[in-house]
């Protein structure tokens, strides 16, 4: 279990400098999308932040997590609608793309794995790490999804836009009933 904690304090890390990035560069050139991404990594930095410095093992952390991560969605439902109106995503070289796939698979496997490891456990900090890390992860791949079907040939414009509402409607989906997951324990 303590590997958990260790990938969660990790993670945190990555989502602090994500928050910091995206908010910079979303006030200096006035992007909703970057603005709204900042937001996201925010809620998702303070939820990482509440479960790791939370000293209970009492499942009223495990309720906070949950609202929080309900709250989480609605950033979340800014960007789909955001990538549906007004942005179908960023044109990155393939290098890039690779890099952005490896690490959005990386956040999925380690989830995965890591409830596996946790899947008997009954500790509201561990469930709400897990459920945390699969938001997380979600989110990660919906972001490669945009930024794929632009990065490489083969759709049109308007694929592109179903792709982003669909794909950005399940990520939010799952978001929520995550949250309404922890919500419902116990």
């Amino acid at each position: 279990m303590n590997n958990i904690f260790k990938i969660a304090t990790i993670s945190t890390i990555f989502n602090v400098a994500f928050c910091i990035y995206y908010l910079i560069f979303g006030v200096i050139s006035y992007s909703w999308w970057l603005l709204t991404l900042g937001g996201y990594y925010l809620i998702l930095s303070v939820v990482r932040l509440s479960v790791l410095k939370n000293k209970n093992e009492q499942y009223s952390i495990t309720k906070f997590i949950g609202w929080m991560i309900i709250i989480l969605s609605i950033p979340l439902m800014g960007t789909v609608i955001l990538s549906i109106l007004d942005d179908r995503g960023n044109k990155f070289d393939i290098i890039l793309m690779i890099s952005m796939a490896v690490y959005s698979f990386t956040k999925i496997t380690l989830a995965t794995i890591n409830l596996i490891k946790s899947r008997r456990s009954n500790s509201g900090k561990i469930i709400a790490l897990r459920n945390i890390a699969f938001a997380d992860g979600f989110v990660s791949i919906f972001a490669l999804q945009r930024s794929m079907l632009v990065s490489f040939e083969g759709m049109t414009e308007c694929e592109i836009i179903i792709m982003n509402a669909c794909t950005g409607t399940a990520v939010c989906i799952i978001v929520f009933l995550l949250g309404l997951n922890l919500l419902l324990k116990n």
